[in-house]
C-alpha cells in the first residue's frame, strides 16, 4: 500500500484525499480506489507478479494505440509491481445483466443491446488489437496450439471426469482428444479466407465480470491472461458461460452481430466459422468443468459444484448436436458422463444415448395380460383441462408455465413445440428438459406398476398457456418415450392444435 500511495504522490503531485480498498478477485493483485478533493478517483494496483503485471501494461498501451476501449495506464513504479490506471467505475456488465440471469434467461431488450454492442467491440480487440502486437511480451504460452489445448483437457479428465468416478479407456479416450486438439488450433485455411493469415489475439478470459460498463460503454480488462489463438473461443467462452443461461436465440442473434462487424475487418467463410465455434463450445465446456472439478471437487467451494448441473446441460445440448460425432469414444464418454444420476436430479435424461443407463430389461406387453393404453394430451389452461373418458376419473395433470415461454418472442409465434426453432429455444435454455427427467421418472413408476398389475389405461395431459408450445413439446416427447421405451399403444393429442396420432 505504500508503494501505491507513494506513486499517486508522484504522479499527481499530492497525496489522495480519500483511500478505498477494493474486493479482492480470484488473482493476487489487490486493487484500491484514490480520490482527490475534487472527487477524481483512479485505481492503483499491486502485485509481486512482475511479469503479470509488465504484459498487462503492455498490451493496455498497445491496444490503446489502436483507440481500443481499455484502461489507460497513468504511471508505473520502477520495480513494476505497482500502477496506476484510470477508473472504469464500479459496474460490469455482468451486475447489468443480473436481471435477465435472475429470470432464467429472459434478458429485456435493454440487456440484449449491452450485449450486442460489447460482442460488437470484440473482433476490434481480436483483430485491430493484434497488429503489431508482440508475441514475445506476452505471458507463456503465446499460442494457442495442440499442447495448450491438450493442457486443458487434461485438466477436465484429471480435476472433473476421474473424481466422478466415471470409467473409461485411458487411450481410446487420450486418441480423441488429441484428434479434437489438432482440429481445433488447424482449420481449413481455403475456407477461412484471410483469417487462416490473420494474426488474431485470444483474450482467453472474456466475460461480462471482465467487462466494465461506465456511461454503458463497454470497455474490456484483465486481458493480460491472452494469447495469439483463434477468435472463436473467446465468443464460445461469453456465449455458452453456463451461469448466463442465453436462450439460443438470443444466441443466434448475438452471433450474427459479431459475424456482422467481424466482415468489416476481414473476409472469411461464415459457414466454416460457425462449424468451427460449436468444436470450441465443446472444448470451453469441457475446460469450465475441469475448472469447477478443481475448486468444487478438490477446493470444497460450494458455488462451483453448484454450477456444475448447469454447465453438464450445456455439455448435453452440444452432444445433441452432433459436435462431438467425429470422435467416437469421446461422445460416448460424455454421454455416460451427462447422463450420470448425481447430474440429472437422480434420473435419466431421456436424450441419453449409453443404453447402460436404461434398465436392462423393462417389461413389455404380454399376450396372457391385458394390454395397456397410455393416452397423451397437450392442452391451454384457458380451455381447461381435457376430460378423461376410460371412466377412472383420474389421469395425470403437468404445468408447464413455469418454463421459458418462447410464445413471448416473435419468431416464435406461429410455430408450435413441434417445429425445430422451437424445439431448440426450450432445449437450449434447459428448463423444459429438467421438467420432463421428473416426469419420466414418475411415468416410468407408473407404467412398470401398471403393466405388472394388468390396467388398461393410463393418461398424461400437459398444459401451458395457449397449448401451442410448450405443452405440445411435453406431450410430444413423453409419448415417444414410453412408446419406444415400454412397447406400449399411445394416443397422442395436440388438443389445441388439432393433431392426432396413434402410436402402436
Amino acid at each position: 500500500m505504500d508503494k501505491l500511495k507513494s506513486l499517486y504522490k508522484s504522479h499527481f503531485g499530492r497525496p489522495a484525499a480519500r483511500i478505498e480498498n477494493l474486493p479482492k478477485a480470484g488473482s493476487n493483485r489487490h486493487y484500491v480506489r484514490f480520490v482527490d478533493e475534487d472527487g477524481q478517483s483512479v485505481i492503483g494496483v499491486v502485485s509481486p507478479d512482475v511479469a503479470e503485471n509488465q504484459c498487462f501494461i503492455y498490451l493496455s498501451r498497445h491496444f490503446a494505440s489502436h483507440g481500443l476501449p481499455v484502461p489507460e495506464v497513468m504511471a508505473v513504479s520502477s520495480d513494476a509491481t505497482a500502477y496506476l490506471q484510470t477508473d472504469l467505475g464500479r459496474t460490469s456488465l455482468y451486475q447489468m445483466l443480473s436481471e435477465g440471469r435472475e429470470t432464467g434467461g429472459q434478458y429485456s431488450e435493454q440487456e440484449r443491446q449491452l450485449i450486442s454492442r460489447t460482442l460488437r467491440l470484440l473482433p476490434h480487440l481480436q483483430v485491430t488489437g493484434a497488429k503489431g502486437l508482440d508475441a514475445e511480451r506476452l505471458l507463456p504460452p503465446r499460442t494457442f496450439d495442440e499442447r495448450a489445448a491438450m493442457y486443458d483437457f487434461n485438466y477436465f479428465k484429471y480435476c472433473f471426469l476421474r473424481p466422478c468416478d466415471l470409467a473409461f479407456d485411458e487411450n481410446r479416450f487420450e486418441d480423441d482428444l488429441l484428434r479434437m486438439a489438432h482440429d481445433l488450433v488447424a482449420p481449413d485455411e481455403t475456407a477461412m479466407g484471410e483469417l487462416s493469415a490473420t494474426p488474431t489475439f485470444l483474450y482467453r478470459d472474456f466475460q461480462a465480470r471482465n467487462v466494465m460498463m461506465p456511461d454503458g460503454k463497454p470497455y474490456f480488462i484483465d486481458f493480460q491472461g491472452g494469447r495469439m489463438g483463434p477468435l472463436q473461443y473467446d465468443l464460445a467462452s461469453f456465449l455458452w458461460q453456463a451461469s448466463a443461461r442465453y436462450p439460443q436465440t438470443l444466441r443466434e442473434s448475438l452471433i450474427a452481430d459479431y459475424l456482422d462487424e467481424l466482415h468489416t475487418l476481414c473476409r472469411f467463410d461464415e459457414e466454416q466459422f460457425r462449424s468451427r465455434l460449436h468444436l470450441f463450445v465443446l472444448f470451453r465446456i469441457m475446460q469450465v468443468l475441469g475448472a469447477y472439478g478443481l475448486r468444487g471437487y478438490f477446493e470444497r467451494k460450494q458455488y462451483f459444484l453448484d454450477s456444475i448441473p448447469a454447465a453438464i446441460q450445456n455439455l448435453r445440448r452440444q452432444l445433441l448436436d452432433g459436435v462431438a460425432t467425429p470422435y467416437p469414444y469421446l461422445e460416448e464418454t460424455l454421454w455416460r458422463l451427462a447422463d450420470m444420476p448425481r447430474f440429472s436430479g437422480g434420473v435419466t435424461d431421456h436424450t441419453a444415448k449409453p443404453v447402460e443407463t436404461q434398465p436392462a430389461n423393462p417389461p413389455r406387453q404380454s399376450d396372457s395380460k391385458p394390454a395397456l393404453r397410455v393416452r397423451v394430451f397437450s392442452f391451454s389452461y384457458k380451455k381447461g383441462i381435457p376430460e378423461d373418458t376410460s371412466g377412472n376419473g383420474g389421469g395425470y395433470v403437468f404445468d408447464c408455465r413455469s418454463t421459458h415461454n418462447p410464445g413471448r418472442y416473435a419468431p416464435y409465434k406461429t410455430l408450435t413445440g413441434l417445429d425445430e426453432p422451437v424445439i431448440k429455444f426450450l432445449e437450449d435454455d434447459g428448463e423444459i428438459v429438467q421438467f420432463l427427467n421428473h416426469v419420466y421418472a414418475l411415468a416410468d413408476h407408473h407404467v412398470d406398476t401398471y403393466i405388472r398389475r394388468g390396467f388398461t389405461d393410463l393418461m398424461f395431459s400437459f398444459g401451458c398457456t395457449g397449448g401451442q408450445h410448450r405443452s405440445v413439446y411435453c406431450a410430444e416427447h413423453l409419448a415417444h418415450y414410453l412408446h419406444d421405451k415400454w412397447g406400449i399403444c399411445v394416443s397422442l393429442c395436440h388438443r389445441e392444435q388439432h393433431i392426432s396420432q396413434t402410436l402402436d
